[in-house]
């Protein structure tokens, strides 16, 4: 999917099938219940939420609906640099959620701040040097928590996602692009000692981890 010339199709059935995959194995139920659903009513207000690095639009969507189901108003934006993923995610858009093809440098730049900061298999893609800069950015963009997802990094998560993969992967990237990021994705140990501080390492769900901070962003 990184390849700049990889099969457009195959690319945009691949974001589509995103939405069913990250129900199965992303745990964001559970981070929007224990974490995200507790922030926004203890903000009391209207909240700005954001997904770096949104891929097809498919988690930021569904905590736009999880929200929204239990009465909270939210102005959500997805942005990526990748114009391809902005244009498969601009499918879900809807009242209240935007994608634009940006990525952190340009957002801090535009004066952009949020409340919650979000990202879902990000993490794996970046060398040490793009990890710092990504999280630091992160962390200047948010007025309240900053929530980072990958995937754990193991031997039985390789084997399982290998073969659970197979009924939903034709005319896919889902099983070479999957293997691929679990064997470049960190153990909870290895993210927390990439991260350093304030960075604290959770495992929220099997062959999960969890990146959580606070942000750093000005609260005025």
């Amino acid at each position: 999917m990184d390849d700049p010339d990889c099969d457009p199709q195959a690319l945009a059935a691949t974001y589509r099938r995103f939405d069913l995959v990250n129900r199965m194995v992303s745990a964001w139920g559970h981070v929007y219940r224990s974490r995200v659903r507790p922030e926004l009513r203890a903000l009391g207000r209207p909240a700005r939420v954001l997904d770096l690095g949104c891929g097809g639009g498919d988690v930021l969507v569904r905590l736009a609906g999880l929200a929204a189901r239990d009465g909270f108003e939210l102005e959500c934006v997805g942005a990526d640099p990748d114009p391809r993923a902005i244009a498969a995610a601009r499918d879900r858009a809807r009242p209240g959620v935007r994608f634009v093809a940006q990525d952190s440098r340009a957002l801090l730049a535009a004066g952009e701040r949020f409340d919650i900061v979000v990202s879902n298999h990000v993490l794996h893609h970046l060398d040490a040097a793009a990890l710092r800069g990504f999280t630091d950015d992160s962390l200047a963009l948010s007025r309240g928590s900053v929530l980072h997802a990958d995937i754990a990094r193991g031997r039985l998560a390789y084997g399982l996602y290998a073969v659970g993969i197979a009924p939903l992967s034709a005319g896919t990237f889902l099983r070479v692009d999957g293997l691929r990021s679990i064997r470049r994705s960190y153990r909870a140990p290895e993210l927390a000692a990439a991260l350093g501080g304030p960075w604290r390492v959770e495992t929220p769900a099997p062959f999960r981890v969890l990146a959580v901070a606070r942000g750093q962003a000005s609260r005025a």
